[in-house]
């Protein structure tokens, strides 16, 4: 029988039975190179793409970690979004059930329950705290949760904690904290901007980077799909029609915009539900929990849903707009293709996107150039193929023209000459492209 590559961590047995009933063999290099650094008690920050195995990264040594029978809380966890918090949450119960003679407590705090309950059913603290930054700092402002005691605090997704401005949260929540404090941060960038939060509460911490081995998995396929004079609402339509996916999720860049997409679609006749910020947390469950029960085929969203939400069954990702910041068109398209199926991407692009395609093009992205013709998909050229025919052209003519030597002696009509002999060694070249 094999042995699990995660023994060489020494786990507790109830860790390493969650690990086989998980199903995990052989930790990512994210886990493999954080879980040593925060076992020996160390402030650490761990960048890496979604998708990498993050979430384990801590857990798993947090859990090795916890002191079950000093009830008080140890350890404090925030993410920045509801749903993520809860996913955390859930993947914490899912190794602690493994537990027979002992009990670990944890709590998840999210905004859009109600407050006082949660400070009542807090008599007892929790040794593991989840939740988001802005109910976690209420809690701790109104003494009903004691975060003093913690000895490790997990900032989660940190790049996006700083885009919805919940850094000030965490800074409070830390600030209440002992100050020989093990702090885990874990981002899939570092932005410049995090950098003063990093250095106010982090003295030299170990530093593990996972560069991706490819920028977006291999088994999505991008496609490129020219709006020419057509109508963008129309174009998406007859693509979501074509594409009738398991599950596709279209992204706009503003709340306004996804709104006014998803009327659209729904005055069509498609089934289509709508996840963003606008939403009350009520609208925002009962939105999660249709899709999970498959009410929707079509998801209208913002990037919000690109980063800390795991929806399941996902075959087609669509970019209604590119995004402003490139990296986010790697976490849409991110949300398909998991857990070893392969996905989709498409992109609806018009001559002012040329810009953020090429850097696209630069990252590592390879687009396929399709168009939909009469609710038929059809390969076709590549929007930058003249563009790329010119310049080869202009290598080929360089060549040439390095190849012909000037006489010593020059003669009458020794351009001419010289001109001729360019021409056959251009047709030798283009011949042998040809045959290439």
């Amino acid at each position: 029988m094999n042995k699990n590559k995660f023994s060489i961590f020494q786990f507790k047995t109830y860790i390493n039975k969650a690990i086989d009933e998980l199903g995990f063999y052989e930790p990512t290099e994210i886990q493999k190179k954080m879980i040593p650094n925060i076992l020996r008690g160390e402030s650490a920050i761990g960048q890496s793409q979604t998708g990498t195995g993050k979430t384990h990264a801590y857990l798993l040594p947090i859990l090795q970690m916890i002191e079950p029978e000093l009830e008080e809380v140890q350890v404090v966890i925030t993410a920045p979004t509801r749903e993520l918090a809860n996913q955390i949450y859930h993947e914490i119960l899912k190794i602690t059930n493994y537990l027979e003679d002992e009990t670990i407590v944890s709590r998840c705090f999210i905004g859009g329950t109600d407050k006082q309950r949660t400070i009542e059913k807090l008599k007892k603290q929790p040794q593991i705290v989840v939740g988001t930054p802005g109910r976690i700092n209420d809690l701790v402002r109104e003494q009903a949760l004691s975060v003093h005691t913690a000895k490790i605090l997990v900032v989660d997704e940190a790049d996006l904690m700083l885009d919805m401005g919940f850094l000030f949260d965490v800074d409070q929540i830390a600030g209440r904290m002992p100050q020989d404090l093990q702090i885990l941060v874990f981002s899939a960038t570092i932005p410049e901007k995090l950098k003063p939060f990093l250095k106010k509460y982090m003295e030299n911490p170990k530093y593990e980077h996972v560069q991706p081995k490819h920028i977006s998995a291999e088994n999505i396929e991008h496609i490129l799909v020219p709006l020419r004079s057509r109508e963008k609402i129309n174009l998406l339509n007859e693509m979501l029609i074509s594409y009738n996916p398991y599950l596709a999720i279209v992204f706009t860049n503003t709340k306004t915009k996804a709104d006014e997409v998803a009327d659209a679609l729904i005055e069509n006749g498609l089934k289509v539900g709508r996840l963003h910020g606008d939403l009350s947390p009520r609208e925002r469950t009962k939105v999660m929990k249709q899709i999970r029960n498959l009410d929707y085929q079509y998801i209208i969203a913002t990037d919000l849903a690109a980063r800390g939400i795991d929806i399941e069954g996902v075959s087609h990702v669509i970019n209604y707009e590119l995004p402003q910041d490139l990296d986010f068109y790697i976490h849409r398209a991110g949300r398909t293709a998991r857990a070893g199926h392969s996905g989709i991407t498409s992109t609806i692009y018009e001559p002012s996107d040329e810009d953020s395609l090429n850097k696209l093009e630069k990252m590592g992205i390879h687009f396929s150039h399709m168009d939909i013709q009469k609710g038929e998909w059809v390969s076709i050229t590549e929007r930058n193929k003249r563009k790329n025919r010119k310049k080869q052209t202009d290598e080929v003519e360089e060549k040439a023209r390095n190849l012909v030597r000037k006489p010593k002696k020059v003669k009458p009509g020794y351009k001419k000459k010289i001109n001729q002999q360019v021409e056959k060694i251009k047709k030798r070249e283009r011949r042998m492209q040809k045959r290439k």
